[in-house]
């Protein structure tokens, strides 16, 4: 019988397993900046594995950016995939993609009890839909909604490209100063890692401060650290956050919950649960009772992207 293979692929790092009895083994992480390809990259995967083309007969590939027609080119990378080139490339029967947070919400669906904090104390409500957001190289937003037998359906989408949303003086301010050198301030610009390092940077320019921070991970050690101008950035960031999150469960009915998932906020899950996050979340006016009751989670799952790939592969082809 052939193997079925997964991948989780961003804008900084490839990753690839073998899925197997709903489980995932032989986990392999690529930096993308190191292949031409996802071909490429697959045939060291290959190579690693004792593997040759042939030997694997399903594949799902959960991407950054729009899924559609034969070609895809990837949002934050170089990267481009052919399904045609493909399949005849590693001889695969059936290659499936999806985008990267429609995976990570189907990902949601398995999580163990000890694969999340809970940020915001509630109860699902099971009838509604879910939201999941995280930053990493940019910004995901999925929503999840559950079908019968137990089956869930993610549907896709690029919120992470909405606009920033503005609530206080302060941030007018910090997007003012954004618009002099982007042509369009989306939630992205700021909730990402990059983002993150842009906010220190625009922050210091309006406080008249010295930047001396050059990275997302120094801004975020040194704000654990107790510095207060990388400690006033992250809880800005984590506001913002708790804004945009917010906006989607208005927009998607999301009283299922929301996970925050990606890379970069469980690097500073502590912070984040005593941030500005929760009360920006709910700051709604007339519907900031909407918010009673809707549970928020930290997910601290390692691959979660790749265990959701897993299941479309599964609930697609069975």
């Amino acid at each position: 019988m052939k193997l079925a293979l997964v991948g989780d692929i961003g804008g900084t790092n490839a990753r690839f397993a073998i899925w197997e009895d709903d489980q995932l083994h032989s986990i392999r992480v690529f930096p993308t900046i190191d292949y031409a390809s996802p071909e490429k990259a697959l045939e060291v995967y290959f190579d690693d594995l004792d593997l040759h083309p042939g030997d694997v007969g399903s594949v799902c590939l959960a991407v950054a950016g729009p899924v559609s027609g034969d070609e895809f080119q990837f949002t934050n990378s170089h990267w481009r995939i052919s399904r045609a080139e493909f399949c005849a490339h590693l001889k695969v029967d059936n290659l499936l993609l999806v985008n990267d947070f429609t995976a990570m919400a189907l990902g949601m669906t398995r999580l163990r009890d000890d694969e999340y904090l809970t940020i915001c104390h509630g109860i699902s409500d099971k009838s509604c839909a879910r939201v999941v957001i995280g930053p990493g190289t940019g910004l995901g937003v999925g929503t999840l909604i559950g079908l019968a037998d137990n089956h869930w359906k993610a549907l896709p989408g690029e919120g992470g490209h909405v606009d920033l949303p503005i609530g206080t003086p302060r941030e007018a301010l910090i997007w003012t100063r954004l618009m002099h050198d982007h042509e369009h301030v989306s939630a992205e610009t700021i909730l990402s890692g990059a983002g993150l390092l842009l906010l220190y940077q625009t922050c210091c320019a309006l406080d008249h401060i010295e930047p001396t921070l050059k990275s997302p991970a120094a801004i975020t050690s040194a704000a654990l650290a107790g510095d207060p101008v990388a400690a006033a950035v992250l809880d800005q960031f984590c506001c913002w956050l708790g804004r945009v999150a917010g906006n989607n469960v208005l927009t998607v009915g999301g009283r299922g919950g929301v996970y925050i998932c990606g890379g970069v906020v469980p690097r500073f899950a502590d912070f984040f649960m005593t941030s500005s996050f929760a009360k920006a979340f709910s700051a709604k006016g007339l519907m900031k009772n909407y918010f009673k009751g809707v549970p928020v989670w930290l997910v601290t799952a390692e691959y979660p992207g790749l265990t959701g790939a897993g299941v479309a592969l599964q609930q697609t082809f069975g």
